[in-house]
């Protein structure tokens, strides 16, 4: 088998003598690429984003923003990441020279004071800057980018887009305490789109660089990533104390937080057969290692309820990694998607060496992070059943904005015939020590007309549903005024867009 190397701005190198539990910030920072930062060591920050070259959703390449300080480095064996480093033009002796646009626009607007972030915004920004459809939301048709945002708006259809496109949700998971972001948003909305002879944006007409098999091994631990399902099940039957990862979101916390160590890592994020995106006639099967960013790109909105809780799943550059099989791997109570999954009545498939079988996700959750995923089992999938209720709603309570755990999490999906109720599936998160379904409050609902009287009665319902505590992000008292709420705004906002 190759040795283990990675190609950074252009330059490959081999991985080891690092250890396999080495973050790529870490790796880069000890061979002299100090632009990427360690702020939070938790994927909250930004100050460590790096570019990754990854299969592209609408050309061969996307440049995609990640957090390095969780990313550890073998699992990037065979790719390409580009840092702050190398995306300004060298002269002859290889000394960065000509600024890159977006590293141009932040200095000129005053995007960097203190420049601690500086390094990760400009690679989230990048990012975007290269996002092929970003011209779809530009507004000039010469792309020049002269608008820098001083009316005050975000774009003509009230989105966070800019005139020239640029989402600013792409800097969702960068923070800094110096600017108070105006001259950033100003340096984003003022990018033009990459020149034709520019190298990264030719490079996305490329295939991005395939999977390879790769066994890492440094005194007694092992990073592992199988060639197949086939090859990842028979390890796991061989190694069932390994850790399994897909984009290490969870994993690099304990790693970098709490000093976990794995005699044995195993990642499944490149298997083929986790990454399927298929709509059949009665359902919409979703391989469980796709990001959630390419999920969110490859189904355009095809299943609304998923669409209204991506942009509320921690950030784009979570997202980025993050996978739906390592949210509901995890078992977490509190984490976004379980809600929405047993609202919309998904079922997981998993897979061992004996073969598949398919579990409704209303069954998966045992107790606290406890599921019926057997020891070498892996979810290779998650299936939605169609048709989709027409009625749907996510609601996430969080003390910020973005980039936040929720405090609760409530998912609605409703049919409505003639003006009752025919069917309610809810999905609460945050309120026990599982994510449940709100059975007593679905069968308020069921059979009933939808009314005020009614959503006033289910809503006292649903305030009883679960065993909400406190804690130091709510109280007890509160989720559950939160859950009675969230039924009667769900409520609002449907007689809303009947009257309207």
């Amino acid at each position: 088998m190759v040795a283990a190397r990675i190609t950074v701005n252009g330059k490959e190198t081999p991985i080891s003598p690092a250890a396999p539990h080495t973050t790529v910030l870490d790796f880069l920072r000890e061979r002299g690429l100090t632009g990427t930062k360690e702020g939070c060591a938790e994927g909250e920050c930004g100050a460590c984003s790096v570019l990754v070259a990854r299969p592209g959703v609408h050309r061969p390449t996307d440049w995609v923003a990640v957090n390095a300080c969780l990313v550890p480095v073998a699992a990037l064996d065979g790719q390409e990441v580009v840092t702050s480093e190398g995306l300004a033009t060298a002269d002859a002796s290889g000394t960065p020279a000509v600024l890159h646009p977006v590293q141009e626009e932040m200095a000129v607007r005053g995007g960097s004071q203190c420049g601690y972030c500086t390094p990760g915004f400009i690679c989230s920004m990048a990012s975007e800057y290269y996002r092929p459809d970003r011209c779809a939301h530009a507004g000039p048709a010469d792309g020049s980018g002269d608008s820098d945002g001083s009316d005050g708006s975000d774009g003509s259809d009230g989105s966070e887009h800019g005139p020239n496109g640029f989402d600013l949700h792409a800097l969702s998971g960068n923070l800094c305490r110096c600017t108070g972001y105006r001259p950033i948003r100003d340096a984003a909305f003022a990018v033009g789109m990459p020149a034709e002879d520019d190298p990264l944006a030719r490079r996305r007409e490329q295939s991005a660089p395939p999977p390879v098999a790769t066994r890492y091994t440094q005194d007694d631990s092992a990073f592992l990533r199988p060639g197949s399902l086939a090859d990842a099940v028979r390890l796991l039957r061989e190694r069932p104390e390994a850790v399994v990862v897909a984009g290490s979101t969870d994993w690099g916390v304990e790693v970098n937080i709490r000093s976990r160590r794995a005699g044995c890592v195993v990642a499944v994020d490149r298997l083929p057969e986790l990454r399927t995106l298929h709509t059949g006639s009665d359902h919409i099967e979703i391989g469980a290692a796709q990001t959630l960013t390419e999920i969110e790109r490859r189904l355009d909105g095809a299943v609304p309820l998923l669409a209204e809780l991506f942009p509320q799943f921690a950030s784009r550059l979570i997202r980025n990694s993050a996978t739906l099989g390592g949210n509901l791997g995890t078992g977490s109570p509190i984490g976004d998607s379980p809600p929405v999954l047993l609202a919309l009545e998904a079922t997981l498939v998993l897979a061992d060496a004996d073969g598949e079988r398919e579990v409704p996700l209303s069954d998966y959750f045992t107790g606290y992070r406890q599921s019926v995923r057997r020891p070498g089992e892996l979810i290779r999938a998650v299936r939605v059943p169609l048709p989709l209720s027409p009625v749907t709603a996510f609601h996430k309570i969080a003390k910020r904005r973005f980039d936040d755990i929720s405090s609760v999490a409530v998912a609605f999906a409703l049919d409505i015939e003639d003006g009752t109720v025919r069917k309610a599936r809810i999905g609460l998160g945050g309120v026990a020590a599982t994510p449940v379904r709100a059975l007593a409050t679905e069968a308020a609902l069921e059979g009933r007309p939808w009314t005020a009287q009614t959503a006033e009665a289910a809503a006292r319902v649903l305030r009883t549903e679960g065993t909400p505590m406190d804690d130091h992000r709510a109280s007890a008292g509160y989720r559950s005024a939160m859950l009675g709420q969230s039924l009667l705004k769900l409520y609002a906002r449907t007689t809303e867009a009947v009257s309207s």
